[in-house]
């Protein structure tokens, strides 16, 4: 079986408790589950998988501990990888920069030769733009705990199921 990491970045809590949500819905792979502040660049490395997520401050800014991190991952070999990405946002406050932490997440993990997976249609979600948009489609899944907290629940087990296929 595949090693899983579910990394991710919070200063609220909404990303951890995503981050618990997705691990529960994952629980037959037994996948570790890290604050990326506690996280080095072994963490990356150790997991077949990574499924990394992070919340979006101010007007589109990752969260502060990626910013941290993502330095320090530069120089790691991280070709191969298979990477989930899920990203928190607020969609009624900040429409023009909904959940771009997750965008700004897939910008790097994709330059390094990973192989992202997991993305989600925009059906559903109102919102201006967002720089975690490819092809019309979110790169991963897009959460927003201020505004639509009861359709995490529904949105994360889809997309897990959806994403267990590359796993």
């Amino acid at each position: 079986m595949k090693k899983i990491s579910i990394i991710y970045g919070s200063t609220t809590g909404n990303a951890q408790e995503a981050a618990e949500k997705i691990a529960k819905q994952l629980s037959e792979f037994s996948p570790q589950l890290k604050d990326v502040a506690q996280c080095s660049a072994d963490d990356f490395t150790a997991a077949d998988c990574l499924i990394l997520g992070t919340s979006t401050w101010g007007l589109g800014d990752l969260q502060d501990d990626w910013y941290d991190m993502l330095p320090r991952l530069k120089s790691v070999d991280l070709s191969g990888k298979t990477v989930a990405l899920f990203g928190l946002g607020d969609a009624s406050s900040y429409s023009d920069t909904f959940v771009d932490g997750m965008g700004e997440l897939y910008e790097f993990f994709s330059g390094k030769g990973c192989e992202i997976v997991g993305a989600v249609a925009t059906t559903g979600y109102s919102f201006d733009d967002s720089r975690a948009l490819v092809d019309n489609e979110f790169v991963g899944l897009p959460i927003d705990a201020d505004n639509e907290s009861d359709l995490t629940d529904e949105r994360v087990s889809s997309w897990v199921q959806n994403i267990k296929q590359s796993f």
